[in-house]
C-alpha cells in the first residue's frame, strides 16, 4: 500500500511516492493500492488539471482510503471537492485542506520503520 503526492512543483513528503504529472497520478491509482492520496489543482502547462484526476477518480472507481486537496487554488480545490464529495462512499475520506504537520510526521516516521 503507498500514498501519493500529485504535484508539478512542491517535494514530495517523507513517506509519499511522487507523481509529476495527472498521467502518473491515475497510473498510480490504477496499478498500486493507494492508502493516502494527496491532490494538487494546477498541474502546469500541456497536463490535466487535479479536476480530471478528480473526475477519473469518480468514473473509473479509484479511490483510495483518503484524500487531501493541498492545491493553494480555491477555485481548483472547491471543483474537486464538489467532484468526489457526492461519490464518496463511508469507507473512503475525503478532507477538504492539506494534511496538517501532525499527520505528515506520522506517516514519516511510519515510513522510516
Amino acid at each position: 500500500m503507498i500514498n501519493v503526492f500529485m504535484d508539478d512543483y512542491r517535494k514530495q513528503p517523507k513517506g509519499f511516492v511522487l507523481a509529476r504529472t495527472t498521467e502518473e497520478c491515475l497510473l498510480l491509482l490504477r496499478e498500486c493500492e493507494v492508502r493516502i492520496l494527496s491532490l494538487d489543482y494546477d498541474m502546469g502547462p500541456g497536463d490535466f488539471s487535479g479536476g480530471e484526476v478528480a473526475r477519473r477518480i469518480v468514473l473509473e472507481g479509484l479511490f483510495p482510503r483518503e484524500i487531501y486537496l493541498h492545491t493553494s487554488s480555491h477555485r481548483g480545490r472547491k471543483e474537486m471537492y464538489e467532484t468526489l464529495y457526492p461519490a464518496i462512499s463511508d469507507a473512503h475520506l475525503l478532507h477538504n485542506g492539506p494534511l496538517d504537520p501532525g499527520r505528515l510526521a506520522e506517516i514519516a516516521e511510519r515510513a522510516e520503520h
